[in-house]
């Protein structure tokens, strides 16, 4: 993790020389033949008969004879058996932390009703510390027999006198109980926060139990750190369930959730906990901590001024200037509106969430002057600024304030990143295209959320949602990202799959036209998401002198039934040359 002073002065530094660098190799370490290796360079299938790895690196991609040229008496020949080797998955937008840390919470997906919850919360509680807040997250209001999510009265059942806190599977709703809010500092006087509400009772003023959105930060951020052992297990954790999808590259896209997110992370860094790379974006209320902590890690490891953490990079075969024990402070996370039913739109939405009336379209999350500073501030580094929007109105507000920094300090490869990007018209993507900001779509949404969306957002809205194939017409790039744990887990293939297929839960396919090929859906996890993180230098396709970052399917996702995609087992997953995970044979 960087300081900003880092971010300007080492972040601009870019890997050079590497094709020539990894072509060097007398001998491999490892060759690889017999399946499809499935390059990923270009917008067609590209197939090579071998791969070789030297160093970490990959040292030649091409014809077999050529490989056994690099054959030595130490090398390593791997018999594919017909299994498919790809560039590892990049993940470009999860909450890695997050993730980690609910690994220890109670797991609420699927939850029936408010009964089969609150059950579940108090097995919770017995395995709970004393001094520790009871915490559990998944459950979707919608799929409850009530339609609702529990009351702080149904919560106390859990515990009285402890903290409790739900989450729901979006991130942005959730309720407590009575124990939590005084512990979180939160009463009957406080105020709704900008960007979100606490549910009132039937006097408007005592606390319900349910909130949303900022509200919701308020309380969860006043959770207990996680720390020593605990911290480590998180982290750890989180590594094996994003390894064991395929994935060599990990986010962390809104660092600063938790109180205890940068101790976190600092614990990796400084245990050497991660088995593959984790790109951070920090959330933007916990930024200027973030950047604290970056340059005290840079400072720890090497306080010359004339380099950053030397002796830790020495490992690292692409001299990627950015990570530190495999961890990159890129980014800058900014939440412009809500989820499904709170996404910002300049219309309103065809049917109202519950509870809402009126011409509902929505709320804005931060007010424009705080978005346009970050910009005026960040836009001429290196940093880059992700937002999460759902509606077209939170891309308005985006675009808006893009356009304000190229105007005072003009146009520069800044690849702002516009984090779902659900619903955009068509004006906005072509601002897209002048500005070059990278949607991230989250297509697994389609599958629990696709009927939802057609009732609240209508037809219209609905059927270019998440505009992949709009996007391909450009010539535009864009991304797959799971969200997790928004998704249930950090899954790279389901994410193909309904992309491939836009299927919903109850069979209906949303946007037909915006279906794209499997191939492109691959595309979207490995080459073009490295070019969103500014890897695509060493990430992202099989090429020499980039890195040896790879993984393994059962079968290849261009050769099966499309709507079995999702249903492909990740064999084997290798970061730079080394296996971190391997499935059970």
């Amino acid at each position: 993790m960087f300081s900003m002073r880092a971010v300007v002065l080492v972040c601009t530094v870019l890997v050079t020389a590497l094709g020539a660098a990894g072509a060097a190799a007398d001998t491999a370490d490892v060759v690889y033949v017999g399946g499809d290796i499935l390059t990923m360079r270009g917008p067609k299938a590209e197939y090579a008969e071998s791969l070789a790895v030297a160093g970490g690196r990959i040292a030649l991609v091409g014809p077999r004879s050529e490989a056994e040229k690099l054959v030595g008496p130490t090398t390593r020949v791997v018999d594919l058996a017909g299994k498919t080797l790809l560039p590892g998955f990049i993940d470009t937008h999860g909450h890695f932390v997050y993730f980690g840390k609910n690994l220890v919470d109670a797991d609420l997906f699927g939850c029936t009703d408010v009964a089969d919850l609150v059950a579940r919360m108090r097995t919770q509680a017995e395995r709970t510390p004393a001094d520790g807040w009871i915490v559990g997250f998944g459950y979707q209001a919608r799929g409850l027999a009530e339609g609702r999510p529990p009351t702080a009265a149904e919560l106390d059942a859990v515990s009285a006198d402890r903290p409790v806190l739900v989450v729901d599977s979006s991130g942005h709703l959730g309720a407590a109980n009575a124990a939590a809010f005084a512990a979180a500092g939160i009463t009957a006087d406080t105020p709704d926060p900008t960007g979100g509400a606490f549910a009132r009772l039937a006097d408007g003023r005592s606390l319900a139990g349910p909130m949303e959105e900022t509200a919701l930060n308020a309380v969860r951020s006043k959770r207990p750190p996680f720390t020593g052992e605990l911290a480590a297990r998180a982290i750890s954790g989180a590594a094996e369930v994003w390894a064991s999808h395929g994935q060599t590259t990990a986010m962390e896209a809104g660092l600063g959730l938790g109180n205890d997110d940068i101790g976190i992370v600092t614990t990796a860094i400084d245990e050497q906990l991660l088995p593959i790379d984790l790109y951070v974006a920090a959330k933007d209320s916990a930024l200027d901590d973030t950047l604290a902590a970056a340059y005290a890690v840079a400072s720890q490891y090497d306080p010359q001024a004339g380099g950053i953490v030397e002796k830790l990079r020495a490992a690292r075969p692409d001299l990627d200037r950015r990570y530190v024990n495999r961890v990159r402070l890129g980014g800058v996370k900014f939440w412009l509106d809500g989820s499904l039913d709170t996404a910002w739109f300049t219309r309103p939405y065809t049917q109202n969430p519950p509870g809402r009336t009126g011409a509902f379209a929505g709320y804005r999350q931060i007010p424009d002057e705080v978005l346009d500073a970050v910009f005026d501030k960040y836009w001429p580094t290196d940093l880059q600024i992700h937002m999460h929007m759902n509606g077209d109105a939170a891309a308005d507000q985006a675009l808006a304030a893009i356009d304000k920094a190229v105007k005072k300090h003009g146009m520069r490869d800044a690849r702002p990143v516009f984090v779902h990007a659900s619903w955009l018209r068509p004006d906005q993507i072509e601002k897209m295209k002048a500005c070059g900001a990278i949607p991230s779509f989250l297509p697994s949404g389609i599958v629990p959320g696709g009927d939802g969306v057609l009732r609240l957002w209508g037809a219209k809205r609905a059927a270019g949602a998440m505009a992949a194939r709009t996007f391909l017409r450009a010539g535009l790039p864009f991304t797959f990202s799971h969200d997790a744990p928004v998704s249930p887990q950090p899954w790279i293939l389901a994410l193909v799959d309904a992309g491939t297929n836009r299927t919903s839960g109850s069979g209906q396919v949303i946007g037909p036209d915006e279906r794209i090929s499997p191939y492109d859906g691959l595309r979207a996890v490995t080459a073009m998401a490295a070019y969103q993180l500014k890897e695509e230098k060493t990430k992202g396709t099989l090429e020499p002198g980039k890195l040896a970052d790879l993984v393994i399917l059962e079968r290849n996702p261009l050769k099966v039934e499309p709507a079995t995609i999702k249903d492909i087992a990740v064999v084997e997953t290798i970061k730079e040359g080394r296996t971190v995970y391997r499935s059970a044979p």
